[in-house]
């Protein structure tokens, strides 16, 4: 399932690899990311249907994280909201971490403003960090502390 909507045309020309990827690796990296402690891998629900996919990658000392996630096609208008809030809830709350940060590529102009409406501070720009094969494009950085997020939660 997750394969499959990571494999959509739409979530995937948004992601830093946007070739497929085949059952062989999701199933190697799935393996690899399960065993590992530090890590979270998250299937979001919404009214009891899976709808999305989190990853909170290697907590680092501190409590400082990096996230990814993506939709299921099929999801209903507003399901990006709420998947921010669930997992940002359980970073913040259940994990206790201190710090969640992202990176977004330059042309993703929804999921910048998906961040900003969350409550990120873009923190900075990565100039021409990502070659897709074709051209280069910037990354932009953005961080979210627990202090804030938790003011406004």
């Amino acid at each position: 399932m997750v394969l499959s909507w990571r494999n959509h045309e739409q979530v995937r020309q948004m992601m830093f690899s946007s070739e497929p990827i085949s059952l062989e690796q999701h199933t190697g990296w799935f393996e690899r990311a399960s065993k590992e402690a530090d890590r979270q891998l998250l299937v979001f629900e919404l009214d009891g249907q899976p709808t999305g996919f989190a990853n909170l990658g290697r907590i680092a000392c501190g409590g400082i994280t990096d996230w990814g996630f993506y939709l299921a096609p099929h999801a209903p208008k507003g399901s990006g909201r709420q998947l921010g809030f669930t997992i940002l809830t359980h970073a913040f709350r259940a994990l206790k971490l201190h710090k969640v940060c992202g990176q977004v590529l330059d042309f993703n102009q929804r999921s910048i403003q998906f961040h900003l409406n969350q409550g990120f501070q873009q923190e900075g720009i990565f100039r021409q960090q990502h070659f897709d094969g074709r051209q280069y494009h910037d990354i932009r950085c953005f961080g979210l502390l627990a202090a804030d997020w938790l003011a406004n939660n």
